[in-house]
């Protein structure tokens, strides 16, 4: 394991992930729930930014490693996940939304170690619907987790991020179809 500085933030970014699900087990009188929403709103956007970081550092002091290349992604799917149970449990995103979005996680998650297994990995890169997809789904969850009313109520972050987190869904799914089709050839072939 190959503790260098962008893999340190990518566990910084596993380590923030209890807090956005923990600050909303805060008693009340401590924390009002509006300042949850902050807290929680702002802790994710920390967290998806070290996302960034951690690439950059990587690229920089060209710290490439194949820990890092594991760490990265899946400190993505946990914070996503986490964040996703979290709006759940506040009946703030769907079931079937938020399923669809961590199953496909999972699914591909899947797809991929299997077919780094058969030596082709480089067949279930990231696709550009996949960048749309988490693009979509990195700015649904801050305006869910945030709540409230944004520019003196002119900006509904609960409505917005709903059909945000809805499109990062359909995304979702074409992009499963997608990595299953490139895959799906591979499996016939018994590779």
């Amino acid at each position: 394991m190959n503790l260098n500085a962008p893999n340190l933030v990518t566990l910084l970014r596993i380590l923030l992930i209890p807090l956005v699900v923990g600050v909303f087990y805060v008693p009340d009188g401590l924390l009002s729930f509006q300042g949850k929403n902050i807290a929680a709103t702002t802790i994710f956007i920390v967290a998806a930014l070290t996302d960034w970081l951690d690439g950059w550092l990587a690229r920089k002091l060209n710290q490439m490693s194949a820990f890092g290349a594991f760490l990265d992604p899946v400190a993505d799917k946990l914070m996503v996940a986490g964040a996703l149970v979290v709006l759940l449990q506040l009946e703030r995103v769907d079931a079937l939304v938020a399923l669809i979005i961590i199953g496909r996680e999972i699914a591909i998650s899947a797809l991929r170690e299997w077919m780094a297994r058969i030596g082709q990995s480089k067949s279930v890169a990231v696709a550009t619907v996949g960048k749309l997809k988490t693009i979509s789904q990195m700015i649904a969850i801050p305006l869910l987790l945030y709540h409230d009313s944004l520019f003196f109520a002119w900006l509904n972050c609960q409505a917005l991020g709903t059909v945000l987190i809805n499109i990062a869904a359909v995304l979702t799914v074409i992009s499963m179809l997608y990595y299953l089709r490139k895959a799906l050839p591979l499996a016939r072939t018994g590779a």
